[in-house]
């Protein structure tokens, strides 16, 4: 739809996703098992190989690196950061020597010639790398670390003479202990270890690992959520191993439920709106869900208020949708804060509140939730919810969501750069934002720039052109004129390959 602002077109778009986008799923499997100064694993290339193949059978495009050196793993980084910005989910796997220094955690290549700590942190890849590899996936983000372990080295201790110690289950552990320190990444990215954070992961005795042979069970299975799945995950490992490792996650998924394997037979496909899709939940999963909400599981408190919110449905129920909500709020879950208020605002299943409602977009903002951010721009810029009109401060909201890659935000900001209303920024800003929020993957984006473009000034559209070719997408002409050559170019940055 349109939201008028002033003399102002904004564009509320829908973020509908074009069927014929390139791969929408893509991983990164890497196993390092001969290395040339610390201790060989037994079975990291195994896992590497049969997780590959597990991926590729659930429809993964994925790209195997076995025993690969710290120049190619940075190489493999590179190249699958660019490919996931048009990616729906990206996905990296690990398993190899990882340790913790000085607070960071780092994966190590076959040939580090690792002696200290320090030679760890310049030789080695850390965790925050593969992160920023997932970073840009549309919808979600997954790195799996299968290398739990202490640092076996301690500064100026040859490595050589270091030993991997023993788990009393004569199982070769793939560290000491001590593991791997805690991950807090940004939201919509999830970070499982395979063993807590402070503890070690088994190599197995077979030719797999406890955790890479209970996650390859479970990501195949048809239906299952892929926070139920990790759980399950978790349970199966602990019954391995006696107790002794207990993978971990550590992340805040969406609110939207996502099957790594896709929808279960007779099961409806997912929708991107969080009420219908939940509402798709098999009803034994429910039943967990509840379960794990009763431990304090925030995301599962937003599953089970979106099923009550979905008025299709027989378990409508928007009082105990607030109630839902409002306890994953209490305990800080930005979306919940966010949905909380949209009751709020409208009266659903609450009386209206304007002054609540807008504490809870303000706390959700404070969290960097984008789509509350984006919202309080909004309401600022009309003067909703009590608030006195202020078109600066709104579009100082409107930047800070697009700066957070809120794909409205992005496409409204470049064109109020467009539209002049922003002094301190021209063209080469609003192409920014533009390519932006083209790479994000909304259909609304690329159908709009593909059918009107001239609704964008010729100097905007010339720096697009400028993008478009500085990312090898467009080699045409630089005049503004959105012909065969650039629109070819605008679906390629799309993720259309042609």
């Amino acid at each position: 739809m349109l939201r008028v602002l002033g003399g102002l077109v904004i564009f509320t778009l829908t973020f509908s996703q074009a069927g014929w986008a390139a791969s929408d799923r893509i991983a990164l499997v890497m196993g390092m098992a001969r290395y040339e100064t610390l201790p060989g694993l037994d079975n990291t290339a195994n896992d590497a190989r049969a997780m590959a193949n597990t991926l590729e059978t659930i429809g993964f495009d994925v790209t195997l690196a076995v025993d690969a050196s710290g120049a190619e793993i940075t190489q493999l980084l590179d190249d699958f950061a660019f490919r996931s910005e048009v990616a729906d989910l990206a996905l990296v796997y690990f398993a190899g020597h990882g340790i913790e220094v000085q607070g960071e955690n780092f994966l190590i290549p076959v040939d580090a010639q690792v002696q200290s700590n320090r030679d760890v942190q310049r030789q080695s890849v850390s965790l925050k790398q593969l992160l920023a590899a997932v970073d840009r996936a549309r919808k979600m983000r997954i790195v799996i670390l299968d290398s739990c372990r202490d640092n076996p080295l301690g500064d100026g201790i040859d490595p050589v003479q270091s030993t991997i110690a023993q788990i009393t289950t004569e199982q070769t552990a793939r560290g000491g202990g001590g593991g791997l320190a805690a991950a807090d990444p940004d939201r919509g990215t999830m970070v499982a270890f395979a063993a807590k954070d402070g503890q070690v992961a088994l190599d197995g005795s077979g030719k797999n690992s406890p955790f890479a042979m209970a996650l390859m069970d479970k990501m195949v299975e048809p239906g299952l959520e892929i926070s139920l799945m990790f759980r399950q995950v978790r349970d199966s490992v602990l019954r391995q191993t006696g107790n002794l490792q207990e993978p971990h996650t550590y992340g805040s998924l969406t609110g939207i439920p996502f099957y790594l394997a896709g929808a279960a037979d007779g099961q409806p496909q997912l929708s991107n709106k969080a009420t219908e899709a939940w509402a798709a939940i098999r009803p034994d999963q429910e039943d967990q869900l509840l379960a794990l909400a009763d431990l304090g599981d925030t995301r599962s408190m937003l599953g089970l208020a979106y099923m009550r919110l979905n008025p299709n449905e027989g378990r409508f129920d928007p009082a105990a949708a607030v109630s839902f909500l409002q306890r994953a709020a209490d305990a800080g879950s930005p979306e919940a804060q966010f949905e909380l208020a949209k009751l709020y605002e409208r009266g659903t299943g609450v009386e209206p509140d304007a002054e609540k409602a807008l504490s809870l977009y303000r706390a959700a903002a404070d969290q960097n939730f984008a789509d509350a951010i984006n919202d309080l721009g909004f309401l600022h810029y009309q003067g909703g919810l009590g608030l006195p009109a202020d078109s600066q401060k709104a579009l100082r909201f409107f930047e800070r969501a697009a700066d957070l890659r809120h794909p409205q935000a992005q496409f409204n900001f470049a064109a109020l750069i467009d539209d002049g209303l922003i002094p301190s920024k021209g063209p080469e800003e609003s192409a920014f934002y533009l390519y932006a929020a083209l790479r994000s993957g909304s259909a609304d984006v690329l159908n709009l720039l593909s059918e009107r473009p001239n609704m964008f000034t010729p100097e905007t559209r010339r720096a697009l052109q400028v993008k478009l070719r500085e990312k090898a997408f467009y080699a045409g002409a630089i005049d503004g004129d959105f012909g065969p050559g650039t629109q070819r170019g605008i679906r390629r940055a799309y993720g259309i390959e042609e």
